[in-house]
């Protein structure tokens, strides 16, 4: 077998400017290393696979280097590079804290930090997932990593920022990675194409990158994998086979055939990509990603978001223009839905189904939410005579078709009474083959006279509702006077069950002030009594005629009852009792020498 070595140690960086999506943190240390202000600690952070642990060897290799060259990178010819490169360097020493995370392997590890560098200015040390270090070992490595010798570095790289003590990060300067973007991802995927002479699809690309999600690392095994399947041409189709993606396709004629209401196009594109082995879960996960880009293209200030390839983004503008904002956002809304409840439903397919279904008559519930169904009226529609052509929106095609379809229909007498007039009842005929009444609109779904639809709640209908609620109120309705509204304060106090909370409402003083009701009362008790009755406004609002009216509570010490304290009775003794009544019957000294008595001394 040769000798082969994966893309992630081949094409491994050497250099501060070889390193993909972390140019803050190479221009920062070369800075540092010009200027002759590096730091005795780092601490590298991060996703995995963004360079952390590659940037520490450069460093590494970089300070022991003899001969720096102007832009201050390692020669990679001098002896120390030489060494580096052979991984026979005595100046660097790389510990794997997740095997070697005891206080024994960190007292080891200062033991060689009292020893001098036989070769170069700098003893290095490297400790790679330094969070797994027990609290002991840190403890340990304290008092070292805070006054280390002058030739002493320490560079610490980890995955989990926040698993490290606080007194270790105030030791360290620390170096926050970022994930690495798609298209720097591609251009390095790009130029070990253009070296390993392999012709690769962009789109190919931009799938290996997507997958990878930040990681280069994972980007360059998947990279691997797939040179082994396809070999020295890399297809985008290739690709979304091995690594079983969905297609884009598939998403796009999902949102062709939800625009246009094909139920039969999108049910059948469904159980086909559920016969390749998708996941139904996966399918909306990926169906909702794309409305989201959809969205995204709305405006031009954000299309910069879609991590896609250049014609990929075509396709979404073009499909993002057929589409309105407000059908991508009740598709995006319905698809999320669906995914937080895929896990409880049983039948999990005809879960999704069904959610693709109300997918396809969003624009048609949508466009009777606008137009509405005000009036209590029943009308009757006739199929049979001509029907001016709709626009091309399928969607809204069959509702323009009702609207303007009418029914010829000779309504019976029927008999009236003087409590209600009721209206007469259309007579089924020949050419009478639709019918629809037009109700006030409700919460919920509402059908149409072919299929049921979602109604869903417009604001602007009901910002009308309200105008017209306040018009009508304007018109017919005087100035409150503080009299209507004690007189309706009062009756609603007499159907109150608990005796101190109407005893609380019939004491209190009502004021108006414009359309709002204020009530006086003496105590903190009072207010929080009227303020847990919650029919109290609703009653006052039906009552007085104003739906507008609002409530104010007034505390004012001085419309308090006064309470006189009782007086405390005073313990009489017998004399004192005797003396008591001989005030007020003198006969009772007669009394006592007829019978010779005499009070006890108390």
């Amino acid at each position: 077998m040769s000798n082969f070595v994966v893309s992630a140690r081949k094409y491994r960086p050497i250099r501060f400017d070889d390193v993909v999506g972390q140019a803050h943190v190479s221009q920062t240390l070369k800075n540092a290393l010009q200027n002759d202000h590096l730091a005795h600690a780092f601490l590298f952070c991060g996703p995995r696979g963004v360079g952390k642990t590659t940037c520490a060897r450069i460093l590494a290799k970089v300070l022991n280097c003899q001969n720096l060259t102007p832009e201050y990178e390692a020669c990679d010819t001098c002896s120390s590079c030489k060494a580096f490169n052979e991984n026979a360097s005595f100046n660097i020493t790389e510990l794997d804290a997740a095997s070697n995370n005891s206080v024994e392997h960190i007292r080891a590890l200062i033991e060689q930090v009292r020893f001098q560098p036989q070769q170069g200015k700098y003893k290095v040390f490297i400790i790679d997932e330094v969070h797994m270090l027990s609290q002991q070992a840190f403890n340990a490595f304290l008092k070292t990593l805070e006054e280390p010798p002058p030739y002493a570095i320490f560079i610490l790289a980890t995955t989990e920022k926040h698993k490290i003590i606080p007194t270790i990060l105030s030791r360290c300067q620390i170096f926050d990675f970022r994930r690495i973007q798609v298209p720097d991802m591609v251009q390095h995927l790009q130029a070990i194409c253009t070296q390993e002479q392999i012709v690769a699809e962009q789109e190919a690309l931009h799938i290996i990158a997507q997958k990878a999600d930040g990681a280069l690392r994972d980007a360059l095994s998947i990279f691997d994998r797939i040179v082994s399947f396809s070999g020295k041409k890399i297809s985008y189709q290739d690709v979304i086979e091995n690594l079983n993606v969905l297609d884009y396709d598939y998403f796009f004629k999902f949102t062709d055939a939800l625009l246009v209401e094909d139920i039969s196009k999108v049910l059948l594109t469904f159980d086909e990509i559920l016969k390749k082995g998708f996941d139904a879960d996966i399918f909306i996960n990926g169906l909702a990603e794309h409305f989201r880009n959809l969205l995204v293209c709305q405006e031009a200030s954000t299309i910069a978001l879609l991590e896609l390839s250049d014609s990929l983004k075509e396709r979404y503008l073009l499909q993002a223009q057929l589409a309105v904002p407000s059908f991508i956002l009740t598709a995006l809304d319905l698809a999320n839905t669906c995914d937080v409840d895929y896990k409880m439903a049983r039948n999990k397919r005809l879960h999704v189904e069904m959610t693709l279904i109300k997918m396809a008559y969003i624009n048609r519930a949508v466009h009777l939410s606008k137009v509405g169904v005000p009036s209590m009226e029943k009308k009757t529609l006739d199929a049979t005579e001509p029907v001016t052509p709709a626009p091309p929106t399928p969607s809204i095609e069959v509702a323009k078709e009702i609207a303007k379809a009418e029914v010829q229909v000779t309504p019976p007498p029927v008999p009236t009474t003087q409590a209600e007039t009721v209206k007469p009842v259309a007579t089924p005929t020949a050419n009478a083959t639709l019918e629809t009444k037009k109700e006030a609109p409700k919460a919920g779904y509402q059908g149409s006279t072919k299929f049921d639809t979602p109604k869903l709640m417009n604001l602007d209908s009901l910002a009308l509702e309200v105008d017209k609620d306040d018009a009508a109120e304007q018109q017919g309705g005087a100035v409150l006077t503080a009299a209507e509204a004690q007189a309706a304060w009062l009756k609603y106090a007499e159907g109150v069950t608990s005796p101190s909370v109407r005893g609380v409402l019939q004491k209190a003083i009502i004021s108006i002030t414009g359309d709002t009701v204020v009530v006086t009362i003496g105590s903190k008790l009072a207010k929080s009594s009227i303020q847990q009755e919650l029919d109290l406004m609703p009653f006052m609002r039906t009552t007085l005629g104003k739906h507008k009216l609002a409530l104010e509570v007034i505390i004012d010490a001085s419309k308090t009852p006064v309470v006189v304290a009782p007086v405390k009775k005073k313990l009489l003794t017998p004399k004192e009792q005797y003396e008591k009544l001989r005030e007020t019957n003198p006969l009772i000294d007669t009394l006592k020498e007829r019978f010779d008595l005499g009070p006890t001394n108390g």
